[in-house]
């Protein structure tokens, strides 16, 4: 079983990245299941549904969210219908959509589960609770079991980590957009980065115009940040699970700039 984890999608640039980087990473990598993190992938904020279709039809298979889920207000109309999507399960119960899921691909199947730190973010229900409930109710009939955690603090991620160390299959960080080279298999066979990256503008920063997030850092007045243009960078994670137990057995970053393809 070989997962490719996508980082954060950041706008067109983002987009106009996986439709240029998808096609040779699954002739090389041959991936099982491609998922993809979808929360800034219309115009920085949310997701709409023409986008979700696009990212299928390049060959994801499943999306994850965040904290920018419902920033745009189509997402209503959709969400509910859309079960290869997950946004964050701690939010407060009722909340529209689904906070996991379970993807097929032919004979395969992988159980995809979305919750959202608590520091430095909106305080959500406990998403260490919330993971440990969802788990009593598929582990026993699932094996692979993927966790996107989107989170802000890298001492929340790297908790999360290791809490659910052997356990789940895999536990990837999202949110930051700045990929963390701390891939690893944890001792007890998960496994784990700290954050994927993001797919978008690599001029920006974290993807969007650099002058007007300096500006805000230099005056602390409102500030409308927008999407960069220009070269793009990609950021992923290939995961190879071992098909006896579920767990990692070997995780490796992947970086590509335009023309570079990078393999760590």
């Amino acid at each position: 079983m070989r997962i490719l984890f996508i980082g954060d999608i950041v706008g067109s640039v983002g987009r106009k990245a996986v439709k240029a980087c998808l096609p040779g990473l699954k002739s090389k990598l041959n991936p099982t299941f491609i998922i993809a993190n979808g929360e800034n992938a219309a115009a920085g904020r949310g997701i709409t549904s023409a986008i979700v279709k696009e990212l299928f039809e390049m060959g994801v298979h499943g999306i994850t969210m965040g904290n920018h889920t419902w920033d745009q207000k189509e997402i209503f109309d959709f969400i509910d219908d859309e079960e290869r999507m997950v946004r964050p399960a701690n939010f407060p119960k009722g909340t529209p959509g689904r906070g996991f899921t379970t993807i097929k691909v032919k004979d395969q199947e992988l159980v995809i589960i979305n919750v959202q730190g608590r520091t430095f973010l909106p305080p959500l229900d406990c998403p260490f609770e919330k993971v440990d409930t969802i788990l009593d109710s598929v582990k026993k009939k699932n094996k692979y079991v993927l966790v996107d955690f989107h989170a802000e603090a890298t001492s929340e991620k790297l908790a999360m980590g290791w809490h659910l160390d052997g356990r789940v299959s895999a536990v990837v960080g999202t949110h930051t957009h700045v990929q963390t080279h701390d891939e690893r298999i944890l001792p007890q066979g998960t496994a784990y980065v700290t954050d994927v990256g993001m797919v978008g503008p690599r001029d920006g920063i974290l993807g969007m115009e650099r002058g007007a997030v300096l500006q805000k850092f230099k005056t602390q007045l409102p500030v409308r940040f927008v999407v960069d243009e220009g070269k793009w960078h990609f950021h992923a994670v290939c995961i190879d699970l071992d098909p006896a137990t579920g767990l990692g057995k070997k995780i490796q970053l992947i970086r590509m700039e335009e023309d570079q393809f990078i393999i760590d």
